[in-house]
């Protein structure tokens, strides 16, 4: 293991890291390497392993570790949450992804109820949240569509209040409900078996992907539909597909922001998803890292064992340096502990997550040229960290484009 837990945490809490890691080495890992194998559809059906690692978590409550007491969580400080997501990449990044979205929007709900004083919400979904042990709801977020992806994501852009450039899913007040039209695309994270989404839509057109609304949507509403699950190249454990909305209905207290308070709650959403993002991709650097350390000490070539050639151990020291300075500056991003003067929280999460998933596949690159050719077979733990560290470039905003949104930030010397 080499990433020290912060000093500043108590024994509790070192027990819980601890606790998550074990489940990463004894459920996550193994889980994962078998769900990688299957079909995108049986990754999904009842009675894949994937269900089995939901009940499991479920079970321990970890689910509902990150809200807040008031409603039935832990209310894990950040340097806790940092390390936690860190087990979990390591164990399994497709599997962390996964569970961490699933608690997301009731995460985001509770904040924005508690912000709000909405306890409509807080009693109909996020105390059943908190209460569930059998996984029996599993949230999603619901913002990439067919004809828009990270440009959803432009919060600060001149072009995101463009009238011209709107989102398809749309939502409207009819009476005291909100009725939902349209379409999320392949990439929705849990999007075929999630019982929940933290949806993102347009609701006043003239201001653009600006004149958005969140909405908290129970999928089992009539007009839900489901695409068929995604097959990928990286990432295959993180059941991922389409969702159809046909006039769906919702009450009122679902809508948790207006277009007025949208820009705010993207950021926010968007801050948190890409600090999760670079905690959880230190820990598949370190998973590569240590699986090519442990086999250039054991494989023997030019009559001696690999580590001890020099190339090869510049190239570890590279990988070492990578995923450590990885490390410092998502810990430093979640705990708050770095801030640059007049820019906001969003930059500094944008840089945890483009910082930490190029880092990440850059190091599971190098593990599978240190393992030489049996580095690409397929059942090599390697294999698989490139194909999932790759899928990490993209997903939640690819990197070029997040780089944009913060630079705007630190252009305009904006604070969140």
């Amino acid at each position: 293991m080499y990433v020290e837990l912060p000093s500043g945490l108590g024994p509790e809490e070192q027990a819980l890291c601890s606790e998550v890691h074990r489940f990463g080495a004894d459920v996550l890992r193994p889980a994962s390497l078998r769900l990688d194998t299957m079909s995108a559809e049986a990754v999904a059906a009842p009675g894949s392993p994937l269900w089995d690692v939901l009940h499991a978590w479920y079970g321990l409550g970890n689910h509902a570790a990150v809200l807040p007491e008031v409603h039935g969580g832990l209310d894990l400080g950040a340097a806790t949450q940092h390390a936690v997501y860190g087990e979990m990449g390591w164990a399994a990044s497709d599997l962390a992804v996964s569970l961490g979205v699933t608690s997301m929007p009731f995460l985001l709900t509770s904040i924005v109820a508690q912000l709000l004083g909405n306890e409509t919400v807080v009693d109909e979904i996020v105390r059943p949240f908190a209460e569930d042990r059998d996984a029996r709801m599993i949230g999603c977020w619901a913002i990439t569509e067919p004809g828009h992806g990270s440009d959803t994501l432009g919060v600060g852009r001149p072009e995101f209040a463009d009238p011209a450039i709107t989102g398809g899913c749309r939502a409207r007040r009819v009476g005291d409900d909100i009725v939902i039209t349209g379409q999320k695309s392949a990439w929705v994270s849990n999007g075929t078996i999630a019982t929940h989404a933290l949806l993102f839509c347009t609701m006043e057109e003239d201001r653009g992907m600006s004149g958005g609304a969140v909405v908290i949507v129970p999928l089992d509403l009539p007009g839900v539909k489901r695409g068929a699950a995604l097959e990928k190249h990286g990432q295959r454990a993180l059941n991922q597909g389409e969702i159809f909305f046909d006039e769906v209905r919702v009450p009122g207290w679902c809508l948790l922001a207006q277009p007025d308070m949208y820009p705010l709650a993207l950021e926010m959403t968007l801050s948190y998803a890409n600090a999760g993002m670079g905690a959880i991709f230190t820990g598949l650097a370190r998973a590569a890292f240590e699986e090519a350390l442990a086999y250039a000490r054991e494989r023997v070539q030019g009559g001696k064992r690999i580590c001890e050639h020099q190339l090869v151990q510049s190239k570890l020291f590279s990988m070492f340096s990578r995923y450590q300075q990885a490390v410092a500056v998502s810990r430093a991003v979640m705990t708050g502990a770095e801030k640059l003067d007049g820019v906001g929280v969003l930059a500094h999460a944008v840089n945890a997550k483009v910082t930490c998933t190029e880092a990440a596949f850059s190091v599971a690159n190098d593990a599978v040229q240190v393992h030489g050719g049996v580095g690409l077979a397929r059942g090599m733990l390697v294999e698989k960290l490139l194909r999932d560290a790759r899928a990490a470039l993209i997903e939640d905003g690819v990197n070029e484009f997040l780089g944009l949104v913060a630079a705007r930030q630190i252009v305009d010397g904006h604070r969140a």
